[in-house]
């Protein structure tokens, strides 16, 4: 990219922004020289100033990392009085309650999905994550925010907006009502026009039955549950200061389905955490055997900067860890596409993504049922010519086969 700045029309800056900039600042400075400047989250109120700024050839200069949690208050419902930067959310303390100002953005894709952020930050101290030391303590954006942004969106096209926080069972809290996402989600469905919803990040250990009787019961909220487990061992989780079990996930996942037999259910898992003995991981095989989730990511645990989990005993041999991930990936893959095939003669409702030529030449269009995350598989449609489907349309379909953890379906 710093190539490009002598190039005709090219970039006049090059500028780090994010959340890497954020936690290395003046470090990641001194490793990027070709990066006229790193900004941090204090720098964005002033985002415009400070590239015009850059653009002219100033320099500026790097933060010093700090803890951001220590920036807002330690009760939840205080924090909205902090005078702190945080990324996506609006300085709104000068705004009539229930306003939102436009949204100032450009698209850079058509997707017909979208995200939208929640809430930021994260007060869990799971001994694995670093992301509270740099995105602070968590803060929900206010509902009329959510809710003008998703508004701006459905007006460029978007037929489904994930909600995408880093727990975003906690949204609501630090706005004096915890099962404030109980109310947003309808809000969403009635007061947007957005056709799909879907929630990412539930943290298992705060689900509510009513938040799953909302999920399950709000027709443009999606089948689709993204609960964090991580393990299933209660001795790794509590060394991972998480809560819960084999026990309580397996009741949890059975309540979901009870509500919604078709319900979609995807996790992530993190094999090799300091101390994991066989056993643990025996518990673990177990666990995903019983659940027959719908998607799981399987990560080796790896020592990650400025957290606890590097100074804990026990430490698991890197090539124990390679060959854990081994196997628990090729098990899950094995229940993944189990799980696909259970769905065969399944009624789904598509939204096409993409309309394609497969390997044969012939057209199909590619997207992805209620019940699957973007990136946790695709359905897929035959069609007779490239014109019989469009990209953001959605379309009844019948599932008749499956190719691993995809499904093939036809228009019911």
């Amino acid at each position: 990219m710093a190539d490009l700045k002598d190039a005709a029309g090219g970039p006049r800056a090059v500028v780090a922004v994010g959340c890497l900039s954020e936690r290395y600042g003046r470090d990641l400075a001194a490793e990027l020289p070709e990066a006229d400047a790193v900004l941090g989250f204090d720098d964005y109120p002033d985002i415009a100033e400070r590239l015009t700024r850059i653009v002219a050839g100033e320099r500026h200069v790097p933060h010093a990392p700090s803890d951001r949690r220590q920036l807002l208050a330690i009760s939840p419902v205080d924090r909205s009085a902090a005078a702190t930067s945080i990324p996506g959310h609006g300085a709104g303390d000068e705004l009539p309650a229930g306003w939102s100002p436009p949204v100032l953005r450009r698209r850079l894709d058509g997707s017909p999905v979208a995200p939208v952020k929640l809430a930021s930050g994260c007060d869990r101290r799971c001994t694995f994550c670093a992301i509270p030391s740099f995105r602070g303590s968590f803060i929900s954006r206010p509902p009329a925010d959510v809710m003008a942004e998703i508004a701006w969106l459905v007006g460029e096209g978007v037929q489904e907006v994930v909600l995408v926080s880093e727990n975003s069972t906690s949204y609501g809290k630090d706005l004096g009502d915890i099962r404030l996402l109980e109310t947003l989600l309808p809000a969403i469905g009635e007061g947007t026009g957005v056709r799909r919803i879907r929630v990412a990040y539930l943290q298992p250990a705060e689900v509510r039955p009513g938040l799953l009787q909302v999920i399950a019961g709000t027709e443009a909220v999606a089948p689709y549950y993204d609960l964090s487990f991580q393990h299933a061992s209660p001795s790794v989780l509590r060394r991972m200061r998480r809560f819960g079990g084999r026990a309580e996930f397996l009741a949890l996942i059975a309540q979901i389905r009870e509500l919604d037999p078709l319900a979609g259910i995807r996790s992530n898992i993190i094999v090799g955490f300091p101390g994991e003995t066989q056993e643990d991981l025996e518990e673990l095989v177990a666990f995903l055997v019983d659940a027959r989730l719908d998607a799981v990511g399987v990560f080796g645990y790896s020592d990650e900067d400025g957290t606890e989990a590097v100074g804990l005993a026990d430490k698991v041999d890197e090539e124990v860890i390679r060959e854990r991930v081994e196997s628990i990936t090729s098990l899950v893959e094995e229940i993944m596409a189990q799980r696909a095939e259970d769905r065969i003669g399944e009624q789904v409702t598509v939204l096409v993504e993409a309309i394609e030529q497969d390997d044969a030449g012939d057209w199909i269009a590619v997207g992805h049922a209620g019940h699957q995350g973007p990136d946790d598989g695709a359905t897929v449609l035959a069609l007779e010519q490239a014109g019989d489907a469009l990209v953001g349309e959605f379309i009844a379909a019948v599932v008749v086969d499956t190719d691993g953890v995809d499904l093939i379906a036809e228009r019911s």
